[in-house]
């Protein structure tokens, strides 16, 4: 038996806006210069510590298995050669479809830590820091989730939440006050996803879709999330120019 996953990487999307890209293949594993979009996450958490990372799938969701089998081996330059398994919760296969972001999470509970990192597979931040020093500070904290928000994106002008001065994640900016994008990275304890604000059954027996926006909203009402500003290379990377633009020897820097 392996030992909890310490992260959840999403990676079963339908990537519609991707078509016909993501006819033949899922979008996280189109190729971002030069591996796979996904990879790019995985290996920076291996970095940052994660030794066991649980993938989600259901669209053309045989080809990740295929791609990476039950380990990756990353090189880090003061750390030599690291190792980090990988599990997978197939949703495709046993319910047919992707169960959105909190069904899916629920849907693989059981297999993750008390504490485990949720990102993206289809979002591009080559930079961001998986450490042990944040998961530390966020379960001294007290809070349920803490969250990482971007300056807003162009395809999201308007943003999705505000952010206190004390760190405490807004479902709403203030009026006058930013509000940020959700970059898709956080930090969770299990217990959010409990009742009363998440009503699924513990490992989501009956496939209930879920998106996570309304538990982090019900939870922020309560304070009960925290946020930072990250403001390094992140793009979502959620249509074929954005893609192409990012594989560009100018998009390198993957601005906002």
């Amino acid at each position: 038996m392996k030992p909890p996953a310490q992260a959840i990487l999403l990676a079963a999307g339908r990537g519609e806006r991707m078509r016909p890209l993501t006819d033949v293949t899922p979008k996280p594993l189109l190729v971002v210069q030069g591996k796979p979009l996904m990879q790019w996450a995985m290996e920076s958490m291996a970095r940052g510590g994660v030794d066991h990372v649980l993938i989600n799938t259901a669209w053309l969701e045989e080809q990740i298995p295929a791609q990476f089998g039950e380990r990756l081996c990353v090189s880090a330059a003061e750390k030599g050669e690291l190792e980090m398994s990988i599990s997978y919760s197939h949703e495709g296969r046993d319910f047919g479809d992707a169960l959105e972001t909190a069904g899916g999470i629920v849907r693989a509970l059981p297999q993750l830590a008390d504490v485990f990192w949720v990102a993206a597979g289809d979002v591009f931040a080559p930079e961001f820091d998986f450490s042990r020093q944040a998961v530390d500070r966020f379960r001294a904290s007290g809070r349920l989730a803490h969250i990482w928000l971007v300056p807003n994106p162009p395809q999201n002008p308007r943003g999705d939440f505000g952010l206190a001065a004390d760190g405490t994640a807004l479902s709403a900016a203030p009026e006058g006050e930013p509000s940020y994008t959700y970059s898709t990275i956080g930090l969770y304890r299990a217990e959010f996803f409990a009742m009363p604000e998440c009503n699924i059954a513990p490992g989501n027996p009956n496939g209930v879709r879920l998106g996570l926006a309304p538990l982090l909203r019900a939870a922020m009402k309560d304070a009960k999330v925290s946020a930072e500003l990250y403001q390094r290379s992140w793009a979502d990377v959620g249509t074929p120019q954005r893609l192409a633009a990012l594989n560009e020897p100018e998009g390198r820097s993957a601005p906002h």
